[in-house]
């Protein structure tokens, strides 16, 4: 595929579901299973954790404000988690954070491909960026197919395409399927001064209408440190060779597919398998009890 993405599987996503219910939850027993050693679980258990409220710093890079119902980790713990949950590390995380319940949660990436100019804000071609996204998923199945994962489906947009420009945010959400499943990948992209942060959104798809103003309210408290903001560009600072519809269908990953450097190309970051959620919140609403 020609976007930025990460694999979940199913029982991975699972043991991450649970694990984040027992970090979230220190009195909550553990059963034998949950003791057993297991590199998602210990990765977590290894974590240095930021709860809320506090402001969690995403490297020197950016900061959120988080509220009381969340929890951050660094770029080198949410790569040693990416690795455990068999997603290979892009390089470029620079943090995780959650919901304390399970309900969604988020990964940070920082690209410093320099700074994204938005004259295209205007011009975005919801058709043509989609079938582009199509086309690059068709190429990405090849891969995902030796690495014996599913093969994905572009069905359409949940939400095109958008541009806000007093955020400088460019989201857009795509649906899709695998193995039958619907599965919705929900992308924010936010312009800096020397490059991009990549944002994307994982939830249970029938949990999106509420996770979606959820995340939006988070993101309220997102800023970019001093330095690093897209006004504070000064002549002479490196400009990106892509523009907005580019870093929607992959642009610059098409470029380095003719270099030999696009080893992300077949991830993906799929809200499938979240079948765990229900399952945390009925062990919460047992304990409460």
């Amino acid at each position: 595929m020609l976007f930025r993405r990460f694999i979940f599987r199913t029982r991975h996503l699972a043991l991450f579901m649970l694990c984040v219910g027992l970090l979230a939850t220190p009195s909550l027993a553990q059963s034998p299973q949950e003791k057993s050693p297991n590199p998602v679980v210990e990765a977590f258990r290894a974590a240095q954790w930021t709860h809320g409220p506090a402001r969690a710093t995403l490297e020197s890079v950016a900061e959120v404000q988080l509220p009381a119902e969340y929890m951050a980790a660094q770029g080198n713990d949410t790569r040693r988690i990416m690795e455990a949950m068999q997603n290979p590390p892009s390089g470029m995380e620079v943090g995780l954070i959650f919901t304390r319940n399970a309900d969604w949660f988020v990964v940070f990436e920082f690209d410093d491909m320099g700074h994204v100019k938005d004259d295209e804000k205007g011009a975005l071609d919801a058709d043509a960026i989609l079938e582009s996204i199509k086309q690059g998923t068709e190429v990405g199945n090849k891969e995902r197919a030796k690495r014996g994962w599913p093969s994905l489906t572009i069905t359409g947009w949940e939400q095109k395409p958008h541009y806000d420009e007093q955020t400088r945010n460019l989201t857009w959400a795509i649906l899709a399927q695998s193995e039958g499943k619907p599965l919705i990948n929900y992308n924010t992209r936010i312009l800096g001064r020397r490059g991009v942060m990549r944002v994307t959104l994982v939830a249970d798809p029938g949990e999106l209408a509420t996770a979606v103003p959820q995340f939006r309210a988070l993101l309220q408290g997102y800023a970019f440190t001093k330095g690093n903001r897209y006004a504070e560009w000064v002549q002479g600072d490196k400009i990106a060779k892509v523009g907005l519809t580019a870093l929607v269908t992959g642009g610059a990953a098409a470029v380095a597919v003719k270099s030999g450097a696009a080893k992300w190309l077949w991830k993906v970051l799929v809200a499938a398998g979240i079948g765990a959620l229900a399952f945390l919140r009925k062990l919460f609403k047992r304990k409460s009890a």
